[in-house]
């Protein structure tokens, strides 16, 4: 077995995972919402999310971690196998557009950008209320 097919293997298994974790992610994310799940830390203040808000919470979740890993993929396969200027060009696209996606999937998720320190009081509640 020669490298690049070991490679172009190993870059279709991390293809596999990242879309594994968005559909086993979709389909998990439905019994946590419908059980109320809540996120540990809420922004002080914050109600509790609806059943919509919070499946879509997670569904996004899942979404943002198959990204990471189709990135991933993409990489492998462009840099070990073809490090053409015109593959590297069509990755440096894709990179993009998913560093795009998650960019926005993190600000629906959270609320801040993923660059933007989290709140004293998502931290810490119960010290923030103390002081």
């Amino acid at each position: 077995m020669e490298f690049r097919h070991i490679i172009e293997t190993v870059g279709e298994f991390v293809d596999f995972a990242g879309v594994a974790v968005m559909v086993v992610g979709a389909l998990i994310s439905i019994p946590l919402a419908l059980r109320g799940h809540q996120p540990r830390r809420l922004p002080a203040g914050a109600e509790k999310l609806t059943l919509y808000r919070s499946y879509r919470q997670l569904l996004g979740r899942s979404i943002l971690l198959g990204l990471e890993l189709l990135v991933a993929a993409d990489i492998i396969r462009t840099v070990a196998v073809t490090p053409t200027f015109e593959s590297v060009g069509v990755l440096a696209v894709i990179v993009l557009i998913r560093t795009f996606l998650s960019f926005s999937l993190e600000l629906e998720i959270t609320g801040r950008w993923p660059w933007q320190k989290e709140s004293r009081e998502a931290r810490d509640p119960a010290g923030a209320a103390a002081e």
